[in-house]
């Protein structure tokens, strides 16, 4: 365990912030994953930004490859618009 005083912040904080990046990312896999899943083309289009922005967060914080995100983003935009089409 840290022995030293800025060791136990630092601990703290990793904790904490690890915490808070599995919770973005857990929320951005289920919304990926329900916008794979929605049949309403409207709906698509209305959550596609919203995703996009969400895979945008977790890609600036580091979460996840900058590349994979951009993979990502793009999958689900042909998806989108082949649907729409």
């Amino acid at each position: 365990m840290a022995n030293h005083k800025s060791a136990e912040k630092r601990a703290r904080q990793s904790a904490k912030r690890r915490l808070q990046n599995r919770y973005y990312a857990k929320t951005t896999r289920n919304a990926v994953r329900t916008l794979r899943a929605e049949k309403n083309e409207a709906e698509a289009k209305k959550s596609l930004p919203v995703v996009v922005a969400l895979l945008d967060k977790l890609a600036n914080r580091g979460y996840i490859h900058q590349n994979k995100a951009a993979t990502l983003k793009s999958g689900l935009a042909k998806r989108v618009l082949s649907a729409a089409k």
